[in-house]
């Protein structure tokens, strides 16, 4: 899933690639992913782009006083083409879900793998009138995000800190695979619960955060589009990484299985050596 550094470079990108240039066509090809009539889509044909913006993982490109906000979701990308097909998208099963065309021929398409379709577009006068944006936490990025605000954030949770970091309503942009990052920079057990935190150990996780982030976005920054995604898996050390080496200090790394997704740490950095349950296999063996 793109995340907030991923969503952040395609922002930057886009930014440098749309603004100032003409919408003549926007057609969806998967009519699941638009989640809004009014404005209609053709709304936003004719007008040109005045700007490209971020909500945590929701991209927003704001033309003719609209703005039509995209959330990729698990298995969406963005493809950029200086050359878009002449002829319209055929409605149909392929990952094809919605062409943005532009003045002088180029534009992008919206895809999404897999049979389970979540990508969601919405045309709207205002970001937050999307319910998902309505419902952000602060920008872990902003400037005013200092290590105070985080600590306030915290306060009262009762969550262990992988479900914390991941809920959009507490900190926007941060998903499965940034939470297990910063984890394990941060040296800290997934299941350690938020509240159990001392002083110090905020001001440690804060910094992981802040700086595991902001890292990522660096080292996506400039790079094109189409390759962002390989870029995000070369530069993530534990998660995805199930079996390899740590690459701080050589222990393996294992997993936790969920019903739908699954987190990675190394005992050694993060759990005092010793293995999480894995939550799929204590099932099997009750």
């Amino acid at each position: 899933m793109p995340e907030l550094p991923e969503v952040e470079a395609l922002r930057e990108f886009l930014d440098a690639h749309l603004v100032h240039r003409e919408i003549t066509r926007v057609v969806p090809a998967a009519i699941s992913v638009l989640k809004t009539y009014d404005p209609p889509l053709s709304a936003l044909e004719g007008a040109a782009v005045t700007s490209v913006g971020r909500h945590g993982k929701f991209l927003d490109i704001a033309a003719g006083g609209l703005h039509m906000v995209t959330h990729l979701a698990r298995a969406g990308w963005l493809r950029w083409k200086d050359d878009l097909p002449a002829e319209p998208p055929r409605p149909g099963k392929g990952p094809l879900a919605l062409r943005v065309a532009l003045a002088g021929g180029a534009g992008f398409d919206l895809t999404e793998a897999g049979t389970k379709k979540s990508l969601a577009v919405y045309v709207v006068r205002d970001p937050a009138d999307v319910p998902g944006i309505a419902r952000l936490g602060p920008d872990p990025l902003a400037d005013g995000f200092g290590r105070d605000r985080f600590a306030e954030l915290l306060h009262g949770e009762r969550r262990q800190l992988k479900g914390a970091l991941r809920d959009q309503s507490l900190i926007a942009g941060i998903g499965n695979a940034y939470s297990d990052e910063i984890l394990h920079v941060a040296k800290m057990s997934p299941f350690k619960p938020v509240a159990n935190l001392t002083d110090d150990e905020i001001t440690t996780l804060y910094e992981a955060l802040r700086g595991t982030l902001a890292e990522a976005v660096e080292r996506s920054r400039g790079v094109a589009a189409g390759r962002l995604k390989a870029e995000k898996k070369s530069g993530l050390r534990v998660h995805g990484r199930t079996g390899e080496a740590c690459p701080v200090c050589g222990d393996t790394i294992r997993e936790v299985s969920f019903s739908d997704s699954s987190l990675q740490y190394c005992p050694t950095c993060q759990t005092g050596g010793k293995p999480l349950a894995d939550r799929r296999l204590s099932r099997l063996l009750k």
